[in-house]
């Protein structure tokens, strides 16, 4: 496993886990990287210091992965709670159910998905209303 300090292109760092550094570079050419804090796919590694212990010394307990460093991490951390407990991810269906319930051919209700930017486009050209999040979904279906 390698630790790097990644950082994407609106100047946000965050440190992520990949099996080898050739782990990371396959991901980094797919486009599978995105900033843990504004959802950029614009990413990379940032200048950092290696870690280095002598034997029998120990630093401090690393921050886990999953815990938010920084006031604007711990926000998203809430926003993308509150979504997901008060909403229904709906997956790649997210244009047709925002259209129909828009339409009134389904009930309102608060949903979250995925779209393309042609679909998000016509949404909004259409006024139906909608909003991107500032993350990607866990792509989940209930």
């Amino acid at each position: 496993m390698i630790s790097y300090t990644l950082r994407c292109d609106q100047g946000h760092d965050f440190d992520s886990w990949f099996q080898s550094a050739s782990a990371y570079d396959a991901l980094e050419k797919a486009g599978h990287l995105s900033c843990a804090v504004c959802g950029s796919a614009t990413v990379g590694k940032a200048v950092m210091a290696p870690r280095i212990t002598k034997g029998g010394e120990t630093d401090a307990a690393p921050m886990a992965l999953s815990a938010p460093g920084s006031d604007a991490e711990r926000a998203l951390a809430e926003m993308r709670q509150k979504v997901e407990e008060n909403s229904d991810y709906v997956g790649d269906k997210f244009a047709d159910e925002a259209r129909a319930m828009h339409l009134g051919d389904a009930p309102e209700r608060s949903i979250y998905g995925e779209a393309n930017l042609q679909q998000a486009k016509a949404l909004v050209d259409d006024g139906v209303p909608v909003m991107p999040l500032p993350f990607k979904p866990k792509k989940k279906l209930s």
